[in-house]
């Protein structure tokens, strides 16, 4: 097994490699240090040059080169007097099984690149979501990495990234490997109605589609369905933190939910006065409907500028995606001709939904025969930043984040902005998907409620190319370096897979 290094120095978490000549140590590389027990798997974090020649004569040399005075003139055996040198972090010790290091590997041993059967321990979970296969620096491994969807999806999980770095494209990934599964469902609301696959590769190619997910629009295509939402589905505690009301306003809508119950929108929308509440406050009121909803009165007639909200149909909608999530289905709502308020109500409407009757399953005894749930939600920090909570107070995304997981409830929250969610529903998403990041506040946001001690890690995060990632999780053995496929590569994959599979042509191993 070819060397890569020699163990020259260091400490815990501080490991100081040398780089053999010939050979390249990349950032985030894992390495091999083996003894007699077993093996440590160690992490490259940086990279610097080192020397036997002294700073004054290097600049000296180098100045000469430069101003064209030294000719002929080069550093006597250059391989062995300047190289690199790598730190390196132990990240798993590896005997009969894997376990957390708490031995240094053998002061001068050498080190080799990790190879697949070093990693035989990622095995495939059960109910496994495919996130990607393991990345050492740039280089691929054919080692595939899952997550264990029943226990990570309830968990929370976190996907951190600039804009252009892959995070639509993960979420796609994951969708389409959960489409095999029917342990949990998955709502996902989706502003840029780019996971169904209406023009293009999408959800829809999966050969389980037809069984497993269900996508609603306003403007569906052939065979899916209709989203269309009845106002008497809509209750005054699914605007709680997501729209801004006064006091006089939540004073007002009250009073009219307790008067009219389930036709109270209708009441303000047709502006039948209330006794109690001003004049000026439902006119408010009207406006913002007709804002938030693009309901409004006309002519006699309740009116909706997105045909999303109605007074005559869309009774079973709600209930009927509730149902689909309880069955293990993925269900895609195609939100992107609608503004982001009504998006969020659509959203809060059927979370509500599900934590209700999951607290109710949970109060019965009867929680554990039922799937998790997991809510996809892009732009996370538009119900989960510390100013909207301050501001509107709490939501039923917030509260799903903080007591989701007691009642297999959890969410998908995507992110560019990680530093303006509060610490405390941070710590509670225990799984985080980290891709890259070159704005340093978001990577200390993020490295600091890590499962993993990534302290360390900044640099690599901020060097993660499109398609890479970390894997921090309490349901990982360490933090796994990984490579996302692009979607359309993926997916021609798997249904070559699954086309062999069904004809006996090939047994695909899924192990390691």
């Amino acid at each position: 097994m070819e060397i890569c290094g020699q163990i020259i120095a260091g400490g815990v978490g501080k490991i100081l490699i040398r780089e053999k000549s010939g050979e390249k140590i990349e950032l985030g590389d894992l390495l091999v240090a083996e003894n007699s027990e077993g093996y440590l798997i160690l992490q490259v974090y940086d990279l610097l040059y080192g020397s036997q020649i002294s700073q004054v004569a290097r600049e000296l040399i180098a100045g000469m080169k430069l101003e064209g005075l030294g000719a002929g003139l080069e550093f006597f055996e250059p391989q062995l007097r300047n190289y690199v040198l790598a730190l390196a972090k132990s990240v798993l010790r590896v005997t009969s099984k894997p376990h957390v290091p708490k031995v240094l590997p053998d002061f001068f041993g050498t080190v080799r690149h990790v190879l697949e059967k070093d990693l035989d321990f990622l095995i495939k979970p059960p109910n496994p979501i495919y996130v990607g296969k393991v990345r050492s620096g740039s280089k691929v491994l054919n080692v595939d990495v899952y997550l264990n969807g029943v226990e990570a999806l309830a968990h929370h999980i976190l996907i951190p990234a600039t804009t252009g770095r892959g995070k639509s494209n993960l979420v796609k990934v994951m969708l389409w490997s959960a489409l095999n599964e029917k342990k949990f469902g998955i709502l996902v609301l989706d502003p840029h109605d780019e996971y169904y696959g209406r023009n293009g590769k999408g959800l829809k190619d999966h050969l389980s589609a037809k069984e497993n997910l269900l996508y609603y629009s306003s403007d569906p295509p052939v065979g899916a369905n209709t989203l269309v939402i009845n106002l008497k589905s809509i209750q005054p505690e699914h605007f709680d933190g997501i729209v801004d009301f006064t006091d006089a306003q939540r004073d007002a809508i009250s009073m009219y939910y307790r008067e009219f119950r389930d036709e109270w929108i209708e009441k303000i929308v047709r502006g039948e006065s209330l006794k109690g509440v001003d004049q000026r406050t439902l006119n408010v009121l009207q406006r913002k409907m007709k804002t938030m909803l693009g309901v409004y009165y006309q002519n006699g007639e309740i009116r909706c500028t997105n045909e999303v909200f109605s007074d005559t149909s869309g009774e079973s909608t709600t209930d009927d995606i509730v149902k689909a999530l309880e069955k293990g289905k993925v269900v895609v709502i195609d939100t992107s001709k609608i503004g982001d308020e009504a998006e969020l109500l659509i959203g809060s409407i059927v979370a509500n939904k599900v934590f209700s009757r999951y607290q109710e399953y949970k109060s019965q005894g009867k929680l554990d025969e039922k799937p998790t749930i997991s809510i996809v939600i892009e732009e996370a920090p538009r119900v989960l930043s510390s100013d909207r909570l301050a501001k509107s107070g709490e939501n039923i995304y917030s509260m799903i984040a903080r007591e989701g997981r007691k009642f297999k409830v959890g969410l998908i929250a995507i992110t560019q902005l990680t530093s303006v969610i509060p610490r405390n529903i941070l710590t509670n998403m225990n799984t985080k998907i980290i891709l890259g990041n070159e704005m340093a506040t978001e990577r200390h946001a993020i490295i600091e409620s890590a499962a993993q001690d990534l302290s360390d890690d900044d640099r690599t995060i901020a060097s993660l190319d499109k398609g890479e990632a970390i894997v921090s999780s309490i349901f990982t053995r360490f933090a796994v370096p990984i490579y996302v496929p692009l979607f359309d590569e993926f997916v021609k994959e798997s249904r070559t897979k699954d086309r062999f599979e069904s004809e006996g042509k090939i047994e695909i191993e899924f192990e390691g």
